[in-house]
Parts: C-alpha cells; sequence; structure tokens
C-alpha cells in the first residue's frame, strides 16, 4: 500500500514523503492515528500543488532577500559612538545597534539576529559584518565606527 506522510515517522519517513508500506500497518496504524493518508490521485495532485506553492514561497523570499542585501552593500554606514583617545568604545557596537542604524539610514527593518557579529565591536575602525538573511542569502556589509569627538 502506498501512503503519503502527514508527520514524520520513525523508520518509515519524513513528512511528504511517499512511501510503500504493508496493508495491515498503513490500515491499522498509520492511517488512524493521523500520521498518513492513502496515497490516491486527489492526494497526490493535492501534495504536488502545496509542494509548488511552498517553492513558490521560497523563492519569493530569497528575491526579496537578495535585493535587501544588494541595497544594503551599496551603503557604507558609518556608526559614532563615544570612545576614548586610543579608540576604545565606552561600551560595544551590537547586532541591535547596526539593525537601529540601518533602519534610521535607510528606513529598513533588518531583524538583529540576521546580523553576525562574531563578537560585538568595542575600536573605532572599518568593519565588514556578516549578514545572513531568509531563503540562505548570505553577504556582508560595510561598517565604520567612528568617535563623536573627530569632525
Amino acid at each position: 500500500m502506498k501512503v503519503i506522510l502527514l508527520k514524520d515517522v520513525q523508520n518509515v519517513g519524513k513528512t511528504g514523503e511517499v512511501k510503500t508500506v504493508s496493508d495491515g500497518y498503513g490500515r491499522n496504524f498509520l492511517i488512524p492515528r493521523g500520521l498518513a493518508v492513502e496515497a490516491n490521485q486527489s492526494e497526490l495532485a493535492k501534495l504536488n500543488s502545496e509542494k509548488k506553492k511552498k517553492e513558490e514561497k521560497e523563492d519569493r523570499i530569497k528575491k526579496a532577500s537578495e535585493e535587501l542585501l544588494s541595497t544594503l552593500q551599496k551603503h557604507h554606514f558609518i556608526i559614532k559612538v563615544k570612545s576614548g583617545a586610543s579608540g576604545k568604545l565606552f561600551g560595544a557596537v551590537t547586532s541591535a545597534d547596526i539593525a537601529s542604524h540601518i533602519k534610521n539610514v535607510l528606513g529598513l527593518e533588518i531583524d538583529r539576529r540576521h546580523i553576525d557579529l562574531a563578537e560585538n565591536i568595542k575600536q573605532t575602525g572599518e568593519y565588514k559584518v556578516d549578514i545572513k538573511l531568509p531563503g540562505s542569502v548570505r553577504g556582508q556589509i560595510a561598517i565604520r565606527v567612528e568617535s563623536l569627538e573627530e569632525n
């Protein structure tokens, strides 16, 4: 008997897969518990349409993320913070600070979790910051941290 799995089933398969199982296992265990449905033409067509919708959604998300990344990479962000004479900051520049600065400069909402800082910036200077956007889009943006006293 062929079934379409509705949930992950250990030692059988993952959600959305079409699997061949014994008739008794399918009729007496998987289908009554809502773990699977019998793989007939209408269920297979529904599965294919759901997969197509999911792929289209992922493509839209990826395209939007790529456009956002290209917009971010066109700009060189300058963040002014208080620092000592040696360039050491009073505090640190975090991913939340960078996201807030991008929102103030460009008006674009960036989730702080998409900004990948290995550690907070604690010194003035030039930095390349990794960005991880939805749809597996990755890139770097340029940031310069300057002292407030510099003009």
